[in-house]
């Protein structure tokens, strides 16, 4: 929906606006001291919460330690040294990636149910809550699993149009009133851009209650956008929107959090060493596959001539090799090799890929217990993990669809659509799982008459919209009764004549 102000009266705003936003009267106000904001973005950027978030998104996107491997042997002095002759497979089977999909497809996979007894209200917010939405949301359900966090930024774009922007977790530090980190004071924002000269900058944005202040980060000094250094002096805010000229700031610190849980731990830290181990052994497997005979261990008995190095190149050149007799004895040349058991790697293979799922909380697609024909209370054993941790996730995320709610009912109050703040919503997760339809559909048929309409079509799997399903089947029966009606009236015409 578009925040079109040049439609709206300035009086107007000037009447609403005051319930939405505090009028920005200085433009030049304090900053927080320099020293301290360049301080807290070093430490940030170096601690170990950074880290793990970007450890999440590396292992995401399949770029895992197990890429930087080398092989080493025990050197002349007993320490390890770097060769380059030996088989060095580095091979990623990414199950991490595999859970993290997983689970944002079993809550966000589905479009989301509006529920709520104002119709008017529930279709005006799906104008928000829309397919883009969708989108942004499974983006930011992501970032919360690998990163413990994810965040939504309320703005105006360019045209006017109220949207919810994704902030990356690694580029905010946020600044918490509260130890359960529920309500912000502000938070400051770094990411990286280019210039025009093709250079990498560092940026730097502070949100709080004032605006937006912009900065460059310079060899560790902050300057402002005229590329003036700070000196303790203060910065200019640049408001949160505009209206005829005047800027205007939200009451509330517009980031809203998605936590992954109450802790804000990031999956990656229940299951990195289960992913490097997994990662390590098959590579592992791989590279003694393919130590040939040419590069096992060979047991050389009376062969003078060249040095051991010269000797492994030509045979790995020719495959051959001449033994002669000195001083009377025989030569000899014999290799040894250790045989490689395929069945363990896979037993232990399989040992890691059920422990990541576990570790996870995941489930197994190929799990036994969907042989043949399961039955719901089978699917549901097997979903108990992931429904256990999806609970808790969509515990903190219907927390943070209040926040959401907050921001569309003041835009809405903004531009002269009405107050919805005290409207009740339900936004139910529609969790993707695999189930048996019949079963399912056999209770509801069981239940009519014990519990609402209302409640028996939000349960059935065909229904997506519960109040469009509503509202076609009012429809029906008011034809079907018209109908009846008609027919009854045309029986009875026939009668008396």
């Amino acid at each position: 929906m578009i925040f079109n102000f040049t439609d709206l009266k300035k009086s107007l705003f000037k009447r609403t606006l005051k319930k939405l936003t505090n009028y920005i009267t200085e433009p030049n106000s304090s900053l927080t001291d320099e020293e301290f904001i360049i301080k807290e973005i070093s430490s940030f950027k170096s601690s170990v919460k950074r880290k793990t978030m970007l450890d999440g998104e590396r292992y995401y996107e399949g770029k895992h330690d197990i890429l930087t491997r080398q092989r080493t042997v025990i050197g002349k002095d007993g320490e390890l040294e770097v060769v380059k002759n030996l088989p060095n497979n580095r091979i990623v089977d990414n199950q991490y990636k595999k859970m993290v999909v997983q689970k944002s497809n079993y809550l966000f996979g589905k479009p989301l149910t509006i529920q709520c007894d104002n119709a008017e209200y529930a279709k005006i917010l799906k104008q928000f809550i829309n397919k883009k939405f969708m989108s942004t949301l499974k983006a930011v359900s992501e970032d919360a699993l690998n990163c413990g966090i994810g965040y939504l930024f309320p703005m105006y774009d360019n045209f006017g149009n109220f949207v919810f922007r994704r902030f990356r977790p690694w580029e905010i530090i946020p600044y918490w009133k509260d130890n359960e980190h529920t309500e912000l004071e502000y938070f400051i924002r770094i990411y990286n851009s280019i210039g025009k000269d093709g250079k990498t900058l560092e940026k730097a944005e502070i949100y709080d209650e004032k605006g937006i202040s912009y900065f460059e980060l310079q060899s560790g000094t902050l300057f402002d956008m005229n590329g003036k250094r700070l000196k303790l002096t203060g910065a200019e805010h640049i408001p949160y929107f505009s209206v005829d000229g005047n800027g205007y700031n939200w009451t509330k610190i517009p980031l809203i959090p998605f936590k992954y849980n109450s802790k804000e731990i990031p999956l990656i830290k229940m299951v990195k060493s289960l992913q490097d181990g997994l990662n390590l052994i098959e590579s592992n497997f791989q590279n003694q596959m393919e130590e040939d005979p040419r590069n096992t261990i060979l047991v050389v008995v009376n062969y003078d001539g060249e040095n051991l190095g010269e000797f492994r190149k030509n045979l790995s050149t020719y495959g051959a090799v001449k033994v002669r007799t000195i001083d009377g004895k025989g030569g000899d040349l014999k290799t040894l090799q250790v045989e490689v058991n395929a069945e363990n790697y896979k037993s232990i293979i399989a040992l890691f890929k059920k422990a990541i799922i576990e570790n996870a909380m995941g489930y197994d697609a190929k799990d036994d217990r969907l042989n043949g024909n399961p039955n719901e209370m089978n699917i549901q054993s097997m979903y108990s993990d992931i429904d256990l941790d999806a609970n808790g996730m969509e515990t903190e995320f219907q927390a943070s669809f209040d926040e959401v709610k907050w921001f569309i009912d003041m835009h809405l109050y903004n531009i002269g659509l009405g107050d919805f703040e005290d409207e009740k919503v339900e936004i139910i997760l529609n969790r993707d799982m695999m189930i048996n339809e019949s079963e399912i559909i056999k209770n509801i048929n069981n239940s009519v008459g014990i519990l609402s309409d209302e409640t028996l079509i939000a349960q059935h799997p065909w229904v997506n919209d519960v109040q469009t399903e509503l509202s076609r089947l009012k429809a029906q029966n008011n034809e079907e009764q018209y109908a009846f009606a008609f027919n009854q009236n045309v029986d009875k015409g026939s009668g008396d004549s």
